[in-house]
């Protein structure tokens, strides 16, 4: 199958440092190719893939500090419509920029939505594009947006080879992925100080977060049980993660995925994890983590992690949460998608 993947451009495919979306299609990329498709990514220059690579621009927005992002996004579609005729099925990971294009489309397309859906301005924008088919990374994120075109659910996936397995905890509670105010880094601080447990954060800060994370967290980072670490390297998190008693999970938002969870999995690490959005999908409450909706809750349920089995998580992880299985589940949504779209191709004359 001849397949097209587009990529955000803020993150190279995959990420040097954060980007959950540029890894997920990092390792789809890679797995469509070993798998015998003929793949063309279209994403950043500086992105490293055995697909063709196609790219806008030289390096990943971010870190090069771009301020203009939407005309290389723009560019990048440009090149897509150009291309179109040469695929058998485009898969979208930039929405909604691309929406306008793709409803012209003749040729098979999907997209992948990654983000929060519960943002009042997406319910108006999905009632005028409720023909685009769609696809969600948890059964959860769809709630806010039920009449969208959804034609599957496909949880992310990871290399098995990715993250080995620590069969013994280290020292301290973790915290990986982004200081903002609904990851609540605040609240792992507390669990942390209430436990009497190291807490080591590895987590960036958005420009957009920097005045909330002045302002609230730094100075919670005097605590002496707390180290922050700052962003780290895709290559630096098997080590964070499989030295980690646990991971603390404690959002306050509709978590579309969460991919941190399943990175400690594969680790062997046990997850705390508040309730919201995919974490009752993601984890086995009891088994490979618990689910609490207090931080009393949560403070008592880190107390007795350490009785959880951590070969369990990886072999939850095995199980449910590789690319092999997320890429044999997108092949299926990609031949949904073809089959859909013979019919309106042919009652147009275009078979």
């Amino acid at each position: 199958m001849r397949i097209a993947q587009v990529a955000p451009l803020s993150e190279s495919v995959p990420p040097k440092l954060y980007g959950g979306t540029e890894r997920v299609v990092a390792y789809l990329c890679d797995e469509l190719v070993r798998k015998g498709h003929d793949v063309t990514l279209f994403a950043s220059g500086d992105s490293r893939t055995d697909a063709t690579l196609v790219a806008p621009c030289p390096a990943a927005l971010r870190l090069q500090g771009s301020r203009d992002t939407l005309e290389p996004h723009i560019a990048m579609l440009g090149a897509v419509a150009n291309r179109a005729t040469d695929f058998d099925v485009i898969h979208f990971h930039t929405q909604p920029l691309h929406f306008p294009l793709a409803r012209q489309l003749t040729v098979p397309h999907v997209t992948t939505l990654h983000g929060r859906l519960d943002l009042p301005a997406l319910e108006s924008l999905f009632r005028e594009f409720d023909d685009l088919p769609v696809v969600s990374i948890s059964d959860a994120q769809r709630a806010p947006l039920r009449n969208a075109d959804w034609i599957a659910t496909v949880p992310h996936g990871l290399p098995p080879d990715l993250l080995s397995f620590h069969p013994e905890p280290g020292r301290y509670l973790a915290f990986l992925g982004r200081i903002s105010p609904e990851k609540r880094v605040d609240r792992a601080i507390a669990i942390a100080t209430a436990c009497n447990q190291r807490l080591r954060i590895a987590a960036k800060v958005d420009d957009a977060d920097r005045d909330y994370f002045n302002r609230e967290i730094r100075p919670l980072l005097d605590n002496p049980l707390v180290e922050y670490i700052g962003e780290i390297s895709e290559a630096d998190k098997d080590a964070f993660l499989g030295g980690a008693i646990a991971l603390l999970f404690p959002i306050d938002w509709p978590e579309p995925f969460g991919i941190v969870m399943i990175e400690a999995l594969a680790c062997g690490a046990p997850v705390v994890a508040f309730r919201g959005g995919s974490t009752p999908e993601v984890l086995d409450h009891g088994s490979t983590g618990f689910i609490v909706d207090t931080l009393e809750e949560a403070i008592q349920a880190t107390r007795r992690v350490g009785l959880l089995d951590r070969r369990q998580c990886r072999a939850t992880f095995e199980r449910r949460f590789t690319v092999s299985r997320m890429t044999s589940e997108y092949v299926k949504v990609y031949h949904q998608a073809i089959a859909r779209r013979r019919p309106l191709a042919i009652a147009a004359g275009e078979d």
